[in-house]
Formats: C-alpha cells, sequence, structure tokens
C-alpha cells in the first residue's frame, strides 16, 4: 500500500479491537496507536486527533494519508470495517451473496445495539448485582446468548453460516466484555462455547485479544479464563 494507514484505539476499547482484528485478519499493514487510559480518568485528556476527527470524541479513529489528494479519515469500527472490506476485499469478512451478507450485517449490529447495551448498563452496576436493573441486564444478555445459541444449533460454524465474518468478530469482542461484567456464556451453551473456542484460536483473535487481556492484568483485573489462555 502506497499510502498508510493509522488506527487510533484503546487499551480497553471493544469498538477497537474489532476494527483492529478486521485488519490484522486481511493482513493489512497499519501503524496502531494506542491512545492514553486509565481506569480512574478513562480517555481524559482525549487525544487530540481523536478528538479532532470524530465527533464523538471517541475510538477508533482511522487515518489512510493520501500521496497528494486529502487524507481519508474514519470513525465508527463498522464504517471503519466497510472501508477495509473495500480496501482489501479478499480475505473477505462480509459473505459475497448478498442475503448472507445482509444477515451477517444485521448479526453484527445486533451484537453492537442489541446485547452490547446490556453490558454496558452492568458496568454501573459492579457492585450492587442485585440491584434490580442488574438482574434484568444479566437476563437480557441470557436471551442473547440463547438465540445465538439456536442460530449456532443448525450445525454452522459461524454466526452467519459457513462464512467467518465481522460478526463474529464484533460478538466475540462484546462476550469478553459480558465475561468480565458478570453476564458469560452459561455452561450449557454447548455450541456458543465451541464457536467461542474457534474464535480464541484465531492469530488475529488471539494477537489483539490477548493484548487487552495482559492491560488487564497490569491493572490487576481478573480475566474470564478464555482469556487469559490467549495472554
Amino acid at each position: 500500500m502506497s499510502a498508510p494507514l493509522t488506527l487510533y484505539s484503546g487499551p480497553l476499547s471493544m469498538f477497537g479491537a474489532k476494527a483492529e482484528i478486521a485488519a490484522r485478519e486481511k493482513g493489512l499493514r497499519f501503524e496502531l496507536v494506542m491512545v492514553p487510559f486509565a481506569m480512574a480518568t478513562l480517555y481524559s485528556p482525549k487525544h487530540p486527533e481523536v478528538e479532532r476527527i470524530n465527533p464523538k470524541r471517541q475510538v477508533p479513529v482511522l487515518v489512510h494519508r493520501s500521496n497528494g489528494g486529502p487524507d481519508l479519515e474514519l470513525f465508527d469500527s463498522t464504517q471503519i470495517f466497510e472501508y477495509l472490506e473495500d480496501l482489501a476485499p479478499d480475505p473477505a469478512l462480509w459473505p459475497r451473496e448478498t442475503a448472507a451478507r445482509a444477515r451477517a450485517r444485521q448479526l453484527e449490529l445486533l451484537s453492537d445495539e442489541i446485547y452490547f447495551p446490556h453490558i454496558i448498563r452492568l458496568m454501573g452496576l459492579q457492585q450492587t448485582p442485585d440491584d434490580p436493573a442488574a438482574i434484568a441486564a444479566r437476563g437480557a444478555a441470557a436471551g442473547f446468548y440463547g438465540r445465538i445459541e439456536g442460530l449456532l444449533a443448525d450445525g454452522r460454524a459461524w454466526l452467519a453460516g459457513a462464512d467467518y465474518t465481522y460478526a463474529d468478530i464484533a460478538f466475540f469482542m462484546a462476550c469478553i466484555f459480558g465475561d468480565r461484567m458478570g453476564a458469560p456464556i452459561p455452561d450449557q451453551a454447548a455450541h456458543l462455547i465451541a464457536w467461542r473456542t474457534r474464535m480464541s484460536e484465531r492469530p488475529a483473535v488471539r494477537q489483539v485479544a490477548g493484548a487487552m487481556g495482559r492491560w488487564l492484568l497490569g491493572q490487576h483485573r481478573p480475566l474470564p479464563a478464555f482469556v487469559q489462555a490467549m495472554v
């Protein structure tokens, strides 16, 4: 590639990790900038490039520098991925067939917008696990696991079918946070746990999730066993 890519992420950014895994799966050459993050202050002060590019002042941000023309600057993990998919179509991380691609995109959306909000809710309720809101959030997460377990029960290897896709990346990273926040995949969800094992064996996933795990260990935070195995 004549113009370098720079991906701004954070050590504990699920959405940044999604984009990074996709870039590594595609074998793209890129510079990874981990912006400063601390448990006490989070991302404050904001990284100036992230603040300049993204009105939401959040990672991930992708910059593709141009030779002579304007740089391309993107934010939002899904928008970044769609660009990477166009930039490097092989290996594909969306199915080629139109309907299958639409289903995979919907699964990625469900992970981000239906499942993960319950995990975000649990982040603020770690000290009060018996709060009705925490109980409801764990119940909703369990219901989503049941939905995905049902999809995998037909013998498919990946969420969208035979093809490994960005939907798998999105849900795997979300599940790490779900487990950490007290809403793990239940032991009886055998198909879902087998899928998680397949995900954990992918080199790009191990590299990114393992780095996140090492950062958490450095903060003396507990890790789910399946993440510990990738560290």
